[in-house]
């Protein structure tokens, strides 16, 4: 990898899926499931309405803002290099909305 991975763009979808896009024009599927049923700082993420809702971009990362403040102190992130590594390319889940 030449450059640091940005996201643009991160889209919920069912099942804790999150639709992430990058700077470079692809599109990534992360299962976030696995990691929110193991609870902790991850338990308010189970709640589906919070998960859609408070998914953000931040810093050039996919986010979770927990407290509306999108202070990045207390928002859930997660690295933008590890998702590009490793989460799958798929198409565009929004190329079918219309």
């Amino acid at each position: 990898m030449d450059i640091i991975p940005k996201v643009t763009q991160a889209v919920a979808g069912e099942d804790y899926i999150v639709y992430t896009y990058f700077h470079d024009g692809t599109v990534r599927r992360f299962d976030a499931k696995t990691l929110i049923e193991q609870g902790g700082v991850f338990l308010p993420l189970q709640n589906e309405d919070f998960f859609h809702i408070h998914l953000i971009v931040l810093n050039d990362a996919v986010a979770w803002d927990m407290d509306g403040t999108r202070d990045p102190r207390t928002c859930i992130d997660f690295d933008p290099c590890e998702m590009y590594e490793s989460c799958p390319v798929v198409d565009d889940p929004l190329r079918e909305v219309g």
